[in-house]
């Protein structure tokens, strides 16, 4: 006969604050919709979709908490809200792309506009796949200690190295900015380029402080303080990639495409770069186009 809770949480989970998440990430995503639609921002899709995924994410936790003797409903909370921050970094790491050539920095940066989006979007997607499977080891053995220990063990990994790659991603965004920083002066103050490196800034920290959270949670195990207190879910997750979805609202990314448009490196979809020199290749005023 099973157990009343089957150890799936350590404590009687909050109803109410999770109905509250719900309903916030559900909104958020819903105006997030509206603004990508209305700005035409298609890169944020992964983005809206993680916020999607915290709203089932605490929807699941709702009817987990009613039922805790079923599976599945533990399982969608687990697997969505672990993995939804996975989505809001794919979005983020394509914004320092845009700003780079929207102030025309590539030269400043350490690695090439279309490299660097490559690079994070796809070391994104492994974090994505491997959190994903250890969450859903972890979720589908809460009986067996060994296959939920493999499953924590996975998702470590999985946590470690999306902290290395938004780590580096930081730095390079650090790097952009300190040797643009007299090339900044001259760019026409039309081009409102600071508050959304502010912002990009802003949402990397609060999603490395929240993978931050999850690594200690996960190397104190299931018993561990951090996971016998939900309030840190609320405080170190929950909170924060809401605050991350807020962020990417005031100050929208999708208002980066007028100005370029405005700067005539638009067009049929991609963004053309008008090169005055290329000393490499000797030729003066070659147009180079980036999908």
């Amino acid at each position: 006969m099973p157990e009343k809770v089957r150890d799936f949480y350590k404590y009687e989970p909050n109803i109410p604050a999770a109905v509250i998440f719900a309903v916030c990430f559900a909104v958020a995503s819903g105006y997030h919709i509206w603004l990508m639609a209305k700005k035409r921002a298609w890169f944020l899709i992964p983005f809206i979709i993680g916020g999607i995924f915290e709203a089932i994410g605490y929807l699941g936790r709702v009817v987990s908490a009613k039922n805790q003797q079923s599976l599945g409903p533990y399982i969608i909370q687990t697997l969505f809200l672990l993995i939804a921050p996975a989505l809001f970094a794919a979005s983020i790491y394509m914004i320092l792309g845009r700003i780079i050539l929207l102030t025309d920095g590539e030269r400043y940066a350490i690695l090439r506009r279309t490299w660097l989006t490559k690079i994070f979007v796809f070391g994104d997607i492994a974090c994505f796949l491997i959190q994903s499977l250890g969450g859903s080891i972890m979720a589908s053995n809460t009986n067996d200690i060994k296959k939920t220990k493999r499953g924590q063990d996975i998702i470590l990994v999985g946590l470690w190295v999306q902290i290395a790659i938004f780590g580096f991603f930081i730095l390079v965004a650090a790097l952009f900015q300190f040797r643009a920083r007299t090339h900044f002066k001259t760019l026409d103050p039309a081009i409102t380029w600071k508050k959304h490196l502010v912002v990009l800034y802003a949402t990397s920290f609060l999603i490395l402080i929240r993978s931050l959270f999850r690594v200690i949670e996960y190397i104190q195990g299931h018993n561990g303080y951090l996971l016998r207190h939900e309030v840190f879910l609320f405080l170190f997750d929950a909170c924060l990639m809401l605050a991350t979805m807020v962020c990417m609202a005031v100050v929208h990314p999708g208002d980066i495409a007028p100005m370029l448009k405005a700067k005539g490196n638009t067009g049929g979809g991609q963004f053309v770069e008008m090169h005055n020199g290329d000393e490499s290749h000797g030729n003066a005023h070659a147009p180079r186009a980036y999908v």
